[in-house]
């Protein structure tokens, strides 16, 4: 069972939403300076990060959108991990309920593939987006999906105030992953997807190392 890796690379300074700040990534405990403190020829590294949760790959809970919403140190495993996955590949900006219609979605993984993942890293990528509309989110909240992801800057239009794919997504308690990359390698079913970030407390989004297991025999 081939795994495809679906995420962004965490580096210092990359910036991954505009406004927020970069992580800063740098020794905490340096090689040279551990071995003053073990015997010789021993060494050790401690990394430290400094970052805000909303950095590369990462996974909205409810939470996030809600106060009274369950937290990452809340949500099931069975909402993030060994999913039945389905990709959709749309090119159009405002990605609508027609790009779902005549698809199984009940418990799966909707992963949408816009190709957006190929301005990472450029300006490009903060400028005109590819979005769910609100009745896209509606339609996949009563289709009984798991959780939505997007290679895209944002899941929902990011030209005004409000989030209507967020608001309905996580109100149902249906995790949302975005900045995603690598779709384009997955077959549209017959994998399983995973996507857990840290189990924190009073925390509500934070980066995940998202990928699929192609192949797998709960993949539909």
């Amino acid at each position: 069972m081939p795994l495809i890796d679906l995420s962004h690379t965490i580096e210092h300074g990359m910036i991954t939403y505009r406004g927020l700040p970069a992580p800063l990534i740098c020794d905490y405990l340096s090689r040279e300076a551990s071995r003053q403190l073990y015997a010789e020829g021993t060494e050790f590294h401690i990394g430290r990060i400094d970052l805000v949760a909303n950095t590369g790959t990462y996974l909205d809970s409810p939470f996030h959108r809600y106060a009274e919403g369950k937290d990452l140190s809340e949500l099931p495993l069975d909402s993030l991990a060994g999913l039945a996955g389905v990709v959709v590949r749309c090119d159009a900006i405002a990605i609508t309920r027609e790009a779902f219609s005549g698809l199984d979605l009940r418990g799966k993984a909707v992963l949408v593939q816009t190709g957006w993942d190929l301005h990472w890293r450029t300006d490009a990528y903060f400028e005109g987006h590819p979005f769910l509309t609100a009745d896209a989110a509606l339609h996949l909240k009563e289709a009984g999906v798991k959780l939505v992801g997007i290679d895209s800057y944002n899941i929902d239009d990011t030209r005004g105030g409000t989030r209507p794919v967020h608001s309905t997504l996580l109100g149902a308690e249906i995790p949302i992953v975005e900045h995603m990359t690598g779709l384009a390698g997955l077959p549209e079913t017959d994998f399983q997807f995973h996507a857990v970030p840290p189990k924190i407390k009073g925390f509500c989004t934070f980066p995940v190392r998202a990928f699929a297991m192609v192949g797998s025999r709960n993949g539909e």
